[in-house]
């Protein structure tokens, strides 16, 4: 099989993989030990957790603490709801392109909070002068859009939510160990198998200084933000993909920038979504108007990669992120996403496209 859907998950390094069979020990180690226990076992595991929390901490600028969760949604959640005001109404500020960790947060909120939606271009992409309103109390936009790839200017939109007296949050999950974090945000999302981790898995980098409210409440673990025993396999996990994600970081991009280059000359003819410059280049979004997507996926068993039209839940609805860019309903339907990166080889790459354009003209297209 060759796998071509990187923006759903990523491969499991193998560097990870070996920083968490340790902390994965039977009842004859002494590796199990929960790391909130004041015994030596427990001071075994929280000290491992604290050297992987170092190592996802390099991800982000300094001036800031790295909260683990169990994933990017989480974390997005509790920025979200965390930076809301007590009383009255509030207001959040959010691309039109963003993950539904976002948009459906700020819909459950809709009985205290407003949510303003930050339109894009026919390229996937936010205005850098785009005008936050002053009663806005949280901005959020990502990083690197998770369908389309599209790297949104996060450090003006940031200056300009600081201008308005708001909070800045990014999803950084697409472009977290690919990617500069951004400089000013307040509030930085990321999740682990995004970055060749494990998953079950994230962080919330939170700057120092912003006042953040617990979304969960039990044992006060990790500040009194998130409580919850943590666990020392999935964090050393973590920390050595992010670690390793730093180290091999020119190399990755200049592998995923060869591979780009051989996927587009492959599918010549078909059109792309979303900027062709300004995006990070393991995302392919391409549609061939009049395509059947359920018919080539079932036709090309062998390549793993997503329907563009699909949204995170699986309905099948046509994506509010293609909508947001001005294709039809059609033109949604007829799109797909490939998404490779570090494990993907050239070869990897020229045999899924043959199949898939094989597939294509069985169709007539």
């Amino acid at each position: 099989m060759i796998y071509l859907d990187y923006q759903a998950t990523t491969p499991l390094a193998p560097e990870a993989r070996e920083a968490m069979l340790r902390w994965l020990g039977g009842p004859e180690g002494d590796t199990f030990g929960n790391p909130h226990s004041p015994h030596r076992m427990g001071r075994m595991a929280a000290a491992a957790i604290e050297a992987a929390r170092e190592q996802v901490a390099a991800l982000f600028p300094p001036g800031g603490t790295v909260i683990f969760t169990s994933g990017a949604t989480e974390a997005i959640n509790l920025a979200i709801k965390g930076t809301a005001r007590g009383g009255g109404t509030n207001a959040i500020a959010v691309s039109a392109i963003e993950h539904a960790a976002v948009l459906d947060c700020g819909h459950a909120m809709r009985d205290t909070t407003e949510m303003l939606v930050l339109p894009v271009d026919g390229d996937g992409l936010v205005a850098a002068d785009a005008t936050i309103p002053e009663d806005v109390h949280l901005t959020a936009v990502m990083q690197v859009n998770n369908e389309i790839g599209t790297i949104q200017p996060v450090d003006a939109l940031a200056a300009a939510a600081h201008a308005a007296g708001s909070y800045f949050l990014c999803d950084a999950v697409q472009g977290a160990g690919k990617l500069a974090a951004p400089d000013n945000a307040d509030l930085i999302a990321v999740s682990a198998h995004k970055l060749h981790g494990p998953k079950g898995i994230g962080a919330l980098w939170v700057r120092d200084g912003v006042d953040l409210q617990p979304q969960t409440h039990g044992g006060g673990q990790e500040q009194g933000l998130r409580s919850g025993t943590l666990s020392p396999a999935l964090i050393a996990g973590f920390g050595a993909a992010a670690r390793l994600a730093l180290a091999r970081r020119e190399e990755d991009a200049a592998h995923v920038d060869a591979l780009w280059r051989r996927a587009r000359e492959m599918f010549d003819g078909w059109t792309l979504n979303g900027s062709d410059t300004q995006r990070w280049h393991g995302n392919l979004n391409l549609r061939k108007d009049g395509l059947d997507v359920a018919r080539l996926m079932s036709e090309c068993r062998s390549v793993m990669f997503s329907a563009g039209s699909a949204c995170a839940s699986g309905s099948g609805r046509p994506s509010h992120v293609l909508r947001a860019i001005g294709l039809t309903d059609a033109e949604a339907k007829s799109s797909i996403r490939l998404g490779f990166g570090r494990y993907t080889s050239l070869e990897d790459i020229e045999t899924a496209a043959a199949a898939i354009k094989a597939a294509a003209q069985e169709q007539g297209l």
